[in-house]
């Protein structure tokens, strides 16, 4: 298999998001959630991560397939379900926030931990499938 760029190119961009948040996301841990705005912070940050996740995996579905890797479409394409994911895990976000209790800090504590597993997962696949992309040395 020959290396192409456009591989390269959507590989690049599917790990950015990623990595952004793989980045960023332990910075919550040296806060208390109990603060309402931090807690807010952190749900727009994964609101932004699962948007610009969603459209990078898009253009990596494009361009995977219009290079033909169609193994790799349907990996990606994957990805592209990052809406539904979204839904799901900042309606539960929400949830502990507006209703407030006394323990909110440990429920949103256990979701942060949760949305960074789920993401360095996500990004040891993707880095992990580049080989793989790219195609061996000759």
């Amino acid at each position: 298999m020959m290396p192409n760029p456009a591989a390269l190119f959507a590989i690049v961009i599917l790990i950015l998001p990623m990595g952004y948040l793989l980045l960023a996301a332990p910075g919550f841990l040296f806060v208390k959630l109990d603060v309402p705005p931090v807690a807010r912070l952190m749900r727009m940050m994964f609101s932004a991560y699962f948007q610009v996740l969603a459209v990078a995996a898009v253009v990596g579905t494009v361009v995977f397939a219009l290079t033909g890797r169609w193994a790799f479409v349907i990996g990606i394409a994957v990805l592209a379900f990052a809406l539904i994911e979204r839904r799901w895990f900042l309606s539960r976000m929400d949830a502990q926030i507006d209703a407030w209790p006394a323990d909110v800090g440990r429920r949103l504590r256990r979701l942060h931990y949760g949305g960074m597993a789920c993401n360095a997962l996500q990004l040891a696949i993707v880095i992990g499938s580049v080989p793989y992309i790219m195609g061996s040395p000759a």
